[in-house]
């Protein structure tokens, strides 16, 4: 089922103007700013309120018939879920929650894991240039800022298949949230992270550009994250090589070990106290200190 468009409808059984600090999006001035002839996005649609974009997008793939390059974005989530099916929630208008629909035929799928990688370059990048605010990556899929002198979680990336030729990629960034309004301690916003600008639509427009610009480089070198640029750029912005991380596995185990590169399966390679080198494909890393 296609979701009903309410962002621009005066109808709408909220005040959408009940918060002037957090204007409502528009999904005709979205459209009209990205959808074009040979781009990758084809629709834009955004809604006052869902569970979760991932899924409504998920659901909508499994229909068929759905192109790559749909985009939808929510005004707010009841049920917005993060890896391993954390739950999280925030106030209505005060971020970007949005999904993507992939469908990366000339990639081969084992190459189809560094998509949350190359989100994460690309919304730090757009975020960077539209927003004025110093981002970096912790690995697989979180995107940090700094708050006075502390490092903080403002966003997070969540992949999920569609299908056997598709992908959803889910991304949830703070953007006016408050320091009273933060779900737990640890966690920032734009906003308190001192950007320029939070005015949400130019920063939709920029994450979206840029992330059609990497997805467009990577598709174009085959998925190969070396040659289109994506593992060293990758690496670059990563807050989490060089530093002692605790890795902790499926099936309740943990890893310790220094972070000293991402290899060319996307994969986290983590130097032992027992002298050998372990990729990380899967599992929470636990920043400890500065190796």
């Amino acid at each position: 089922m296609t979701p009903r468009d309410s962002s621009d409808s005066p109808d709408s059984p909220r005040n959408r103007w009940s918060d002037l600090d957090r204007p409502p999006l528009s999904s005709t001035a979205l459209r009209r700013g990205l959808v074009r002839d040979g781009g990758l996005w084809r629709q834009v649609d955004v809604v006052q309120r869902t569970g979760s974009t991932n899924s409504d997008l998920v659901a909508r793939a499994a229909e068929g018939g759905l192109a790559e390059g749909v985009v939808l974005v929510a005004e707010e989530q009841s049920a917005a879920r993060g890896r391993l099916d954390r739950q999280w929630t925030a106030p209505a208008r005060s971020g970007l929650f949005f999904s993507v629909l992939l469908r990366p035929a000339e990639v081969p799928v084992p190459r189809w894991g560094w998509l949350p990688l190359l989100t994460g370059v690309a919304v730090a990048t757009g975020l960077s240039r539209v927003a004025g605010v110093d981002t970096a990556l912790k690995w697989p899929n979180d995107l940090l800022v700094t708050v006075g002198d502390e490092e903080r979680k403002a966003g997070g990336i969540l992949a999920e298949r569609a299908g056997d030729d598709g992908v959803v990629i889910g991304v949830g960034i703070n953007v006016s949230l408050r320091a009273d309004e933060l779900p737990v301690p640890r966690a920032g916003s734009l906003a308190l992270a001192g950007a320029v600008n939070t005015d949400r639509d130019p920063l939709l427009r920029g994450v979206l550009r840029s992330l059609e610009d990497w997805y467009g480089r990577w598709r174009g070198a085959g998925g190969d994250p070396a040659a289109s640029g994506l593992q060293g750029t990758y690496a670059a912005g990563c807050a989490t090589l060089g530093r002692m991380v605790r890795a902790e596995l499926p099936g309740d185990r943990s890893l310790v070990g220094e972070a000293v590169a991402v290899d060319g399966d996307g994969r986290l390679v983590l130097a032992t106290g027992a002298g050998v080198q372990e990729p990380v494909g899967a599992g929470d890393i636990v920043h400890l200190r500065l190796a």
